[in-house]
């Protein structure tokens, strides 16, 4: 089975994959409330925990955390401290189930998946749309009629989860 992990402070993605690329688990640790980045490792390590005594995972993708400035986005603190939460988060992995996880950058992912983001559209809210139009995800909405964050943090771990099936099935 396939772990794929969309890694964030503030909610973080996961999907198991079995061995025919159907979604057995898919949810979200959200660690919003929690002001400490340790306490919020400590959630996502949590429930890295419960889902090693459910399924056999053997092979893990984290989405790659931002390298790169990029005009309008993330300043250089933001990028520390995403980058030290993909660690520790992927140390937890590597712990929990002995596994060293693959990086897969969002973009590649998405390409691997055949999802084209058009120009001037955001990425994640275009990702859930076309994971809902074809069934893979079914979010539920805020009173504004807006899907609820967790979701596309969900959906980012389906892409990551999908295009790691199909790298190791490109491998084998």
């Amino acid at each position: 089975m396939i772990l794929g992990l969309d890694v964030s402070t503030s909610i973080t993605g996961i999907c198991v994959l079995d061995k025919e690329e159907n979604i057995v688990y898919n949810s979200a640790v959200d660690t919003r409330k929690y002001k400490n980045m340790y306490e919020k490792a400590e959630k996502v390590k949590e429930k890295l925990k419960e889902l090693k005594k459910e399924y056999d995972i053997n092979s893990i993708y984290i989405e790659k955390s931002l390298q790169s400035f990029r005009s309008g986005f993330s300043s250089a603190k933001v990028l520390s401290t995403l980058s030290a939460f993909n660690g520790i988060v992927s140390w937890f992995c590597y712990e929990i189930y002995g596994i060293s996880p693959e990086y897969i950058s969002a973009s590649s992912a998405r390409k691997d998946c055949g999802i084209k983001v058009p120009k001037g559209q955001k990425a994640k809210p275009f990702v859930l749309g076309v994971l809902v139009k074809e069934g893979l995800i079914n979010p539920e909405y805020t009173k504004k009629g807006n899907p609820k964050p967790i979701y596309y943090d969900m959906s980012d771990a389906i892409v990551i989860a999908k295009s790691g099936f199909l790298k190791r099935r490109a491998n084998k």
